[in-house]
Parts: structure tokens; C-alpha cells; sequence
């Protein structure tokens, strides 16, 4: 919508014209929607559209910029009307995300046919192929060979606006035809709120919110405009339960038990179409994925949630305040840089835990930009020097982890038990540098955190139990896992020799040996399972396992994991991960834990 107005200045007459920018995510069952609509001026070209200012929507203003307003929203409902023509068509009956992703439908789009020699005529299809099938069937004096462009009218739901306001499809002459809507007239007003929840009653339905641009200063409806969406989609279906795999003897007695859960639920600020491709752009929506990851952390059961990639905008607004209602209470630690644009546009860690299970003891951070600079330090390096800001460089990469002491709310022991006195843990979370070319730094890192482990944990009890949860971004073959798990790195490992190869690189590692530590550390899931799983990221660049529970294997005892799904089940909704099923590029790691671990 725009409308045209001109400034006079010295050189003659400038002329602008005024647009309404209004936008809308595809509506989902559940998933809050909210307008995204601002006023801008353009400057014209004189030798274009002159007309503009004597048309019904123009306005003659001896002003540039739009003056100070505010924006009234009208939402109606659309009728009821068949989502596809072609009666075999699964998605007549079916709004789920899952058959109307872009993958479901081979990359297609709506098509409406506009032969008047045809049967179909008006009729609309989910996409070409539904379209092909139907033209088969019709009642017509059209010949298969007469099947083109030119009996049809394409709309793209797939675009990345997910607007169905702007409906023109090209046909094999470049002429713009226009998408007919059916039942014009039966809209249904449902709110006048800045934002509206679809709820079940709009499934399958189409939305429409008209947007009004009205002056703070007089009340005048500056500018005004309506856009229609895609056809309402469900929630998306509970995805199929996994069976728990429990290790021998789980039955047994001990100490009290608990379930953790480790998930990197992907930050809104890297969830875009351009890493993610294969994704439809609404299923990448904050709101879209939301919705889906609380539905798996409430599934899961957790007593403690451990949580990377957490943006901090979504922290206060969304996760906290959903998790708090279900009756857990949590932390968060965002990572060491500048927010990415807007305030809270960064991401970091959360850890949260069920208020009846555990209180919270104890809450520390860990930056590891500081401790780089006190590694500067201890190692002697002149803080002005080259070295020492190449040393820096590398290792400053602004990742966080997270610790807290939790305890029992009640003692959950068995009057035989040899641990009674245990009742406290303490939990770690963190996220790891990503990129594949510094594991000199992912275990630079790592081994920082087990020497802030170190003495925090031995400085407030000899047999506090440890588990260190997160995105480790290590395969298994990498030095971080040997570091965790043997205590000690060959120094032959090519993770601890990247400077022989390439002297650009700072040395940034002790000598291998002094890379150890005290611990008895065990993975959960290779105890439980007897190896890693195959992947716990799936993405179509890269598979494989980065995220893990580790244990103390003298006071914790794991009882049973959750499997991951297999290839089979991830793939049957997407090319890789996220999509409509799974809102993380991430499989979420659960594990049922035990105080009381063996003997050494």
C-alpha cells in the first residue's frame, strides 16, 4: 500500500511516496501470531507515476517522513472451503504441518485452474501434482497436450513472507493473473488485538487482519491495508515415544533418583533459511518452534534441564516464564560478546530444575574469555606483546558454561544405603566453540572447565557428585573426549599438533601432559547404550555425535537413557534436521540418574 506526497525545495518539487509494510508468519495452531507492519517514505523519480498523486490512495504532504503514529489491527476469519480439488489428495483431510511442509509436498505450491473450458475451473490444488492427477479426471473439451501454464494461476506458499495478500502467478506470456478467491464476503471478525492465538476452530481456515496506520497527532487513518494468510495449520502430532534402554540391575537400591536432560534448542539469531535451506521459512519461526520444544521438554520428564543455545530475549519471554508455570525454576548465563542487533539477540546457557526435586544451593558462571586472559597471565606472557595477542585471538571466543549446586528437596534413601549422606549434586552446562578448525580451543576450553571443576567441587565436599552436560561440538575420536574420559590426550593426537603443521597458528596448549585431571569421569549414554549414539546433530552438511552427559563415576550411577530416533524416523519429516517434527538441529540427550555410583 502506498500513497504519494511531495516536498518543495529550492530546485523544484521532490515527490515521495508513503508504504505500508505489513507481514504475517504462516498461522499454526498455538503459535501466537503478530503483525509486522511499519510506514516508510521513498523518494520518486519525476519522470515516474506522477499519476499517484491525484489517485484515491495518494495524499499531498509537504512532508518526507511519515509523522508519529500507531497501528489498529482488525483479524477475521475466512470460510470454510477445500484445501485441495483433487478429491485422492491426502491434505483435504489432513492440516498438519507435516503434510504441508514443502517436503510433503515436493516442493510445489498452490495452483488454481482458470480454464473456462474446464470442469476444474476455479478449482484450487495443494500443488502441481494433485493438479496433474485431477486434470486427468475432468469433464472438458481440453486435450492432456493443452495442459500449461496458461490454464492455471500460481501462488507460492513456500515464499519467505508467507503471505497469501500478494496472489499472481506469471503465465508462459509473462502476463500477471489473478489468484480468484473464493467466498469473498464470508469473513468472520475474531479480534482486534495486536496479536491472535489460532486455536482449533481456525484449522483449515484462512486469516485475514487488516492493519490501520493512525496519527498520534489528529487521529487520521494515515495509511491502511489487509493481507491474507495461508490455510491455518494444526499443532503438530506428538511424535512417536522412544522406550527407555535401562542397564542390568537398575532395580536395586541406592540413593535418590533423578532424570536429566541435555538439548541444544538451536537460537532464533542461526535458525535462518540460508543455513537451513531444506526447512520451510515458518517452521523456522521462533513462535512455530517454540511451541515444539516445550512440547519435548515437557514430554521429558526432566528433574534438571541443561540447555545451550538459549537466546537471551527468549529466555525472559518464553522459556522461563513457560517453565516456571510448570514448575521448574532456572538460571541463565549468556555468552561474553555484543548482542547480534537487537537487545537479547545473543545466546547462552540455562539450567533449570524441578522446585519439588531440588533447591537451588549454589549458582557460578564461567567465562572463558576471563580465563584465557588469567591463562595470559599465568603463563607469562606480556600482555602487549604479539604472542600475547595472538594467544588472546584465538582463544577469545566468548563461549560460557554454567554451574550450580542443587539439593534434595527430600532424602530419598534407602536406610541401607552407604551414600545417605549425599545430597547435593552438582551440575555443568556449557557450549563449546563450533568451528571445526580450532579443537586446539575446544580443548583449551574443556580443559579449563575441569580445572574450575576442580576446585570448586573439592572445596565444598570430597564426595559431591558431578555431571557435565552440553554441546561439546567433539566427535568422539577428538582429544576433548579422551581428556573427559582417559584423563589424559596421546601427544600425538592431531588435535594437539595443529602448530607443526601450520605456523600461523599460536600455541595455545600446555604440554600433553599437563592436560589431565582428577576426576572419574564416565559418558552416560556409551555406559548405558555401550557405545555413543550415531548422532546426536543431523544436519545435511554434517552427522554426528557433539552433545553428552558425563558422570562421576564414584557418586552417580546411570540407570536408563532415552535412544535417539533413528535416520529412518528423522528423514520421514525433512531432508535432515530441524523441520516440521523437530525444531533443533539438536536431538535432546535424557538419562534417569541414581546418587550412589561404584566403587573405585
Amino acid at each position: 500500500m502506498n500513497g504519494a506526497l511531495m516536498d518543495g525545495n529550492n530546485n523544484g518539487v521532490t515527490h515521495y511516496t508513503w508504504h505500508l509494510s505489513l507481514r504475517l508468519d504462516r498461522p499454526v495452531e498455538g503459535c501466537t501470531l503478530r503483525p509486522h507492519a511499519y510506514m516508510y517514505s521513498k523518494k520518486m523519480d519525476d519522470s515516474k507515476d506522477m499519476n499517484l498523486t491525484n489517485s484515491s490512495s495518494s495524499k499531498v504532504m509537504m512532508r518526507q517522513t511519515p509523522p508519529a503514529h500507531e497501528f489498529h489491527y482488525r483479524w477475521l476469519r475466512g470460510p470454510k472451503q477445500d484445501s485441495c480439488a483433487y478429491r485422492q489428495c491426502p491434505r483435504r483431510k489432513s492440516f498438519s504441518p507435516h503434510d504441508w511442509s514443502r517436503f510433503a509436498l515436493k516442493g510445489g505450491c498452490s495452483i488454481q485452474c482458470i480454464s473456462q473450458r474446464s470442469s476444474l475451473n476455479r478449482a484450487i490444488f495443494c500443488n502441481t501434482t494433485c493438479f496433474k492427477l485431477a486434470w486427468k479426471t475432468q469433464h472438458n473439451t481440453i486435450n492432456m497436450s493443452d495442459l500449461s501454464l496458461d490454464n492455471i494461476s500460481v501462488h507460492s506458499s513456500a515464499s519467505g513472507n508467507g503471505l497469501s495478500g500478494n496472489r499472481y502467478g506469471q503465465n508462459n506470456s509473462t502476463a500477471s493473473v489473478p489468484f480468484i478467491d473464493m467466498d469473498e464476503e464470508e469473513w468472520e471478525e475474531i479480534s482486534n488485538d495486536y496479536v491472535y492465538l489460532p486455536h482449533e476452530e481456525d484449522v483449515g481456515r484462512k486469516l485475514k487482519l487488516e492493519a490501520m496506520a493512525v496519527s498520534l497527532a489528529t487521529g487520521e487513518v494515515l495509511m491502511s491495508r489487509a493481507v491474507k494468510t495461508d490455510i491455518v495449520l494444526s499443532k503438530a502430532p506428538t511424535p512417536k515415544k522412544l522406550s527407555f534402554v535401562t542397564v542390568k540391575n537398575a532395580g536395586g537400591g541406592g540413593g535418590a533418583r533423578f532424570r536429566v536432560v541435555t538439548y541444544n534448542i538451536l537460537a532464533e539469531i542461526y535458525a535462518t533459511q540460508q543455513q537451513y535451506p531444506h526447512c520451510d521459512f515458518w517452521a523456522l519461526n521462533w513462535e512455530y518452534r517454540f511451541h515444539n520444544i516445550l512440547r519435548e521438554l515437557t514430554d521429558s520428564g526432566g528433574d534438571v534441564i541443561c540447555l545451550q543455545e538459549v537466546q537471551a530475549d527468549h529466555y525472559d519471554n518464553y522459556l522461563y516464564l513457560a517453565l516456571n508455570d510448570l514448575g521448574y525454576e532456572g538460571v541463565f548465563k549468556s555468552k561474553t560478546r555484543d548482542a547480534m542487533g537487537m537487545v537479547g539477540k545473543i545466546d547462552g546457557c540455562a539450567i533449570f530444575w524441578k522446585r519439588a526435586k531440588f533447591h537451588l544451593i549454589e549458582s557460578y558462571s564461567i567465562e572463558f574469555n576471563d580465563l584465557a586472559q588469567r591463562q595470559c597471565q599465568a603463563i607469562g606472557l606480556n600482555p602487549n606483546s604479539k604472542e600475547a595477542v595472538a594467544y588472546l585471538s584465538r582463544l577469545s571466543r566468548d563461549n560460557v558454561a554454567q554451574l550450580v549446586v542443587l539439593e534434595l528437596v527430600q532424602t530419598q534413601f534407602s536406610s541401607r544405603s552407604r551414600n545417605e549422606s549425599i545430597k547435593q549434586i552438582c551440575i555443568a552446562n556449557t557450549h563449546l566453540y563450533s568451528h571445526k578448525d580450532f579443537p586446539d580451543v575446544k580443548l583449551w576450553q574443556t580443559w579449563q572447565l575441569l580445572q574450575e571443576l576442580e576446585s570448586f567441587v573439592m572445596a565444598r565436599a570430597s564426595n559431591l557428585p558431578l555431571m557435565i552436560c552440553g554441546d561439546l561440538n567433539s566427535t568422539p575420536d577428538t582429544a576433548v573426549y579422551d581428556l573427559l574420559g582417559r584423563r589424559v590426550v596421546d601427544h600425538r593426537h592431531p588435535d594437539v599438533n595443529l602448530t607443526s603443521n601450520d605456523d600461523s597458528i599460536p600455541s595455545v596448549l600446555p604440554d600433553s601432559r599437563s592436560l589431565t585431571h582428577s576426576f572419574v569421569l564416565g559418558s552416560v549414554y556409551s555406559t548405558v547404550m555401550g557405545n555413543e549414539p550415531p548422532f546426536t546433530n543431523y544436519t545435511v552438511n554434517f552427522k554426528g555425535v557433539l552433545d553428552y552427559m558425563w558422570y562421576s563415576v564414584q557418586f552417580l550411577r546411570p540407570l536408563s537413557t532415552r535412544p535417539i530416533p533413528d535416520e529412518t524416523e528423522i528423514t520421514k519429516y525433512g531432508e535432515a534436521l530441524p523441520s516440521t517434527m523437530n525444531s533443533s538441529d539438536h536431538i535432546m540427550l535424557i538419562a534417569d540418574m541414581q546418587l550412589g555410583g561404584r566403587a573405585t
